[in-house]
């Protein structure tokens, strides 16, 4: 299980078809919340499914955790 939290910019494998592969991630748990980074289109995916397709995972600098 990968370490995921609200505000991580996750770049993954496939790209939108807006043109951008970044999503900005909303929600956590059994299922993640993701908004594309360019039309800001929001989608709920499976944690399992998205996990898959992850390229990379950007935290954000000023996190308090």
């Amino acid at each position: 299980m990968m370490d995921l939290r609200l505000g991580d910019v996750l770049t993954m494998k496939k790209g939108h078809p807006c043109g951008e592969n970044r999503w900005l991630v909303l929600r956590t748990g059994a299922d993640l919340r993701l908004r594309c980074m360019g039309c800001a289109h929001e989608v709920m995916l499976p944690r399992v499914k998205a996990e898959k397709s992850i390229r990379s995972i950007r935290h954000p600098e000023n996190s308090s955790t």
